[in-house]
């Protein structure tokens, strides 16, 4: 029978030597490392060794980049845009006239303190003609800031902050611009007919009902009505029309009241003869023609409800020079020229009407 042999405990300096060996046959065969070595050594790795108030700051700094993202995704982060990106006239724009001195005041504020409210715009899905953006609000914004940079000669204030805005559709903008106007300073009786005849026009609404229902959302329904009212003074009368922002409340009433009864004609001859030398000029010659409808019935075919959009055909917009845009239409009255920009004048247009005429009474 074999003797068993005895088993002994290794030596402390025995252990070191059989470790060492492990060791060693591991780092030639890295496939006998075993899982856990490697789980330990990449816990060891990856632990913080930040002080708690860096990790604190690490982690605002993270939440401050996703407010951040969040918030330009909105459209909540102002960008600087160069001005000869910006299209102001992309949208027919509510307001007509921009009172010299209020704007000379805004000019200097910018050069003194800089722009202090950014302006909106957005991407329109037409960029060859409406420009990489077009103007939402900021009209007298812009226009300030593009005077200044013309007086600098160009080398100061060739940007300006905006808000890009995605409005969804032009109707949305329309609204945006309008709320803008009525909010900061209000839009004249005139210019908010205007705005709705316009959108319908441009073929944004089919009649003047849904163009105010849907602009002047909030006002009231007695406000809505007379908006209608004063559309019917644009629709028939803003050719001829000079000073129209210069009518109050009443006179724009009455003025669209002599309409309904069929007073067009007479009307838009009166105001030719009165040559649209100033806004009370204009009333005084429309007058006469106006109080003579008065007690008249009204005529059913010009009710205040409004009329159904008729197609108008326009032509690709072409840019001549000094940021103008000229642009030919088609519709039921027959041909139009459009001339759109800041630098577009009533002086300017008087002379291309004259060089016009003379093209066609001199071949």
């Amino acid at each position: 029978m074999a003797r068993r042999r005895q088993l002994e405990t290794p030596s402390p300096e025995a252990l070191k030597e059989i470790e060492a060996g492990i060791d060693r046959d591991l780092a030639r065969s890295p496939g006998l490392r075993p899982p856990i070595a490697d789980v330990v050594a990449d816990a060891a790795r990856h632990a913080d060794p930040l002080p708690q108030a860096d990790r604190e700051a690490i982690a605002r700094d993270k939440a401050d980049a996703e407010r951040l993202r969040d918030a330009e995704g909105k459209g909540l982060v102002a960008v600087e845009l160069p001005l000869e990106d910006i299209t102001a006239d992309a949208l027919n724009r509510d307001r007509i006239e921009l009172d010299e001195e209020e704007m000379q005041e805004l000019m200097t504020s910018i050069s003194v303190n800089g722009l202090r409210l950014p302006i909106e715009v957005f991407e329109p899905l037409n960029p060859e003609d409406a420009g990489k953006f077009a103007l939402v609000s900021g009209y007298r914004r812009l226009t300030a800031l593009r005077r200044l940079n013309a007086v600098s000669g160009g080398d100061r204030f060739q940007t300006i902050p905006a808000f890009i805005r995605e409005p969804g559709s032009i109707a949305n903008a329309l609204v945006s611009m309008i709320e803008e106007n009525e909010i900061r300073s209000g839009l004249s009786q005139y210019e908010r007919g205007r705005a709705a005849a316009s959108a319908v026009h441009d073929g944004i609404f089919a009649s003047v009902d849904e163009a105010v229902a849907v602009l002047f959302q909030h006002a009231s329904k007695a406000k809505r009505s007379k908006i209608r009212s004063f559309a019917v003074i644009h629709e028939e009368l803003g050719d001829m029309l000079s000073h129209g922002t210069g009518l109050n409340e009443r006179q724009c009433l009455r003025l669209a009241g002599a309409l309904r009864t069929g007073a067009a004609e007479r009307l838009r001859a009166a105001l030719e003869r009165a040559g649209g030398r100033s806004a009370a000029e204009e009333w005084e010659a429309m007058v006469p023609v106006i109080e003579s409808t008065e007690g008249e019935p009204l005529d059913p075919s010009r009710g205040g409800r409004p009329k159904t959009a008729k197609k108008v055909e326009k032509a690709r917009r072409t840019e001549v020079a000094r940021g103008i845009t000229i642009e030919r239409e088609y519709g039921p009255a027959g041909y139009a020229i459009r001339f759109s920009g800041s630098e577009v004048t009533q002086e300017l247009v008087d002379t291309v009407m004259d060089n016009v005429r003379h093209l066609l009474e001199h071949g």
